[in-house]
Order: structure tokens, then sequence, then C-alpha cells
């Protein structure tokens, strides 16, 4: 699977004992579907995109707002009032004209989330709103699909791995979604850039130790306050 074209672009993960040859070949051949093409999503696609994820799926029914442009990396000035699906897959083919993007432009329901997340072996989740979080991981719950998790809120972010292997699910951290009225957004408390770029990162560097089959977050909560650097990992 690996052609000579591949080996110059990634010869310098695959002289990693960890990655080599074979974990190239996992990471071209698996099929990824990120939800949400914002603030997480946006340095998630990126990654996964320049690291040779054969298959990437985008899911967001959103169209580009100025407001967006400080910390979703993927979009400029010109973009604003575009589907952030299209932008996206426009950018990431310039990172990488190798791999291949399918869009869903559309909102995530209980009417379609099935069938979208059913032609992707992993899910990253990096939707900003609890309906599409609990939506997204119950469905990967009856599709026995692998959920990578992350969301932020002000300096303060969360990351772990659902669903896999036989791990345990979001509902076993948090087993019912709160009142979206009663919690804090990044709409009224707002974020810096910065911050979802670190959070998305890291999303994506989990999301390729899965992949690699490396050790990765296990019935694990990572909590990381970046405004004191500290981290703090709960197991459940």
């Amino acid at each position: 699977m690996i052609n000579t074209s591949d080996f110059l672009r990634y010869n310098r993960p695959m002289a990693m004992d960890e990655v080599g040859i074979l974990g190239q070949t996992k990471i071209k051949t698996a099929r990824v579907l990120i939800v949400g093409a914002g603030g997480l999503g946006c340095p998630v696609a990126l990654y996964l995109a320049a690291s040779g994820v054969g298959t990437l799926g985008l899911v967001d029914f959103d169209t580009i707002e100025i407001h967006n442009l400080h910390r979703q990396i993927l979009y400029h000035e010109k973009d604003v009032n575009r589907y952030k699906t299209t932008v996206a897959t426009e950018r990431l083919k310039t990172c990488n004209e190798n791999i291949t993007i399918h869009t869903h432009n559309e909102k995530l329901t209980a009417e379609n989330t099935v069938s979208i997340l059913s032609n992707y072996d992993y899910i990253v989740d990096g939707s900003d709103n609890f309906s599409t979080r609990y939506l997204v991981n119950d469905s990967c719950v009856d599709l026995g699909k692998t959920l990578i998790y992350g969301s932020i809120l002000g300096f303060d972010g969360q990351l772990a791995v659902f669903n896999h292997h036989g791990s345990k699910d979001l509902r076993a951290v948090f087993p019912e979604a709160p009142d979206p009225k009663r919690v804090p957004n990044c709409s009224l408390n707002g974020v810096l850039g910065t911050f979802t770029g670190i959070i998305g990162t890291m999303m994506a560097h989990e999301t390729l130790k899965v992949i690699l089959n490396l050790p990765h977050l296990h019935n694990e909560l990572l909590l990381i306050d970046t405004k004191n650097w500290v981290l703090t990992k709960l197991q459940f």
C-alpha cells in the first residue's frame, strides 16, 4: 500500500519504531469522520490530512462567519458566507491531494446519524453542543465505532477515547446531558483561538495513536487546564 510518493512524504513518521511501513499503511487505509468543522475540527482535519489518513469525512452545516476566523484556521476572510465543508475540503486537498474527502453538509439528526457514521472506522467529535455529542456517542455505541472526544470551555479542555475495544462511553462519565440553558458556552464566555488549536491537535494525535494501536486514553478523561498548565487524568 505504501508507494514511492508515500515514502517521500511520510518517511519521517515511518522512521519511528512505533509507526514504520505497517503503521503508515494503517493510517492510509483509515476512514475517519470529523463531526464539526469549527475551532476543534479545523486542526483535527488539517493534521489528519497532512498525516495521510486515507479517507476523511466532514460533517457541518454552518457557513463561515467573521467571528470564526480567529480560531478556525482553515478559513480566510474571503470565505465568509461560504459553507465550511466546501472551503475545508478545498484547503485540505491543497495540503494533501492524495486523500479522499467526503463532505456531509447537513445537521446530524436521529434520522441520518447512523447512516453517516456507519461509513467510517473512527469518529472524532469536535461539536459544540450537548445534543450532538450525545447523539454521536449513542450512535457510536450502537454501531460499535470508536469515538475520540474533545471539548473546551474558557481555559479548560477535556479529551477522551470512548467505546474502543470494549472501553466505556460518554455516559459512563456524564450519564445525562445537562440543560443547555444552565451550561456556559464559548459564544457567551469567549475562547482564545490558540486553545482550540491545542485541544484539536491533541485530538488528532490521540486519533493517530488509536489507529496505530499505540497506548491511548482508556476509560480515562484527561482534563487540561491551560491557564495554569495542569493536566489531570481521571479514571472511570
